[in-house]
């Protein structure tokens, strides 16, 4: 919990220097106004790739595949939408970066092994019906 605390005041404090840097660059309008247009373009790319997502996870299941790797997808896709969501540069690039599938790649070895160890623990439940 205190690596969770820390990592938020860090990233509040890094979004404040990069706006103030930024602002000064660019002025303060340009700079809300870039903030605005990649929250709106973030949003509708994280709602397409969703929904296709989505459709993956249906298939999937319908083949009789597991789901695991669409479901990965979907959770990034997730959190790089609930990111662009937020007002900064920071969480806009690593939205971006989890929602787009060619950089979610790079990423993917970290989620696995996140993953890994939480079941490892038992700290990750999964029921069968």
């Amino acid at each position: 919990m205190k690596k969770l605390m820390g990592g938020l005041i860090a990233i509040v404090l890094i979004e404040i220097a990069i706006f103030i840097l930024i602002g000064n660059i660019i002025g303060v309008f340009n700079t809300l106004l870039l903030i605005l247009l990649t929250s709106v373009i973030g949003i509708t790319v994280a709602k397409k790739q969703g929904i296709q997502s989505v459709q993956n996870i249906r298939n999937s299941i319908a083949e009789g595949m597991p789901p695991g790797v669409a479901m990965i997808d979907t959770f990034m896709i997730f959190v790089g939408g609930a990111l662009l969501a937020l007002p900064g540069f920071l969480t806009d690039i690593l939205g971006f970066a989890f929602i787009f599938s060619f950089t979610r790649k790079l990423f993917k070895p970290m989620i696995y092994y996140w993953l890994r160890k939480k079941l490892k623990n038992g700290q990750v439940f999964i029921i069968h019906r």
